[in-house]
């Protein structure tokens, strides 16, 4: 499944490049480069929706799904 997101690189003081997604709270990355942050960050964003798909999952073990769908947000 593939997702769109913003992803925002900061040269940090020391030379090290701090990525972040402005969408997704609590993904963060570095990397030595805009390169090595990109892949990190990335990696960091297949985690954490896989721990939150888990996470939920869990959470509605017990539940009678009554419909699963998908949206589209933004334009």
């Amino acid at each position: 499944m593939q997702h769109m997101f913003t992803a925002v690189f900061v040269e940090g003081e020391s030379g090290v490049c701090v990525a972040y997604v402005e969408e997704l709270p609590g993904a963060h990355a570095q990397g030595k480069d805009v390169d090595e942050a990109r892949k990190n960050l990335a990696e960091a964003v297949e985690l954490i929706l896989a721990a939150n798909r888990r996470v939920t999952h869990e959470s509605f073990a017990r539940a009678r799904v009554i419909r699963r769908e998908r949206i589209v947000v933004g334009r």
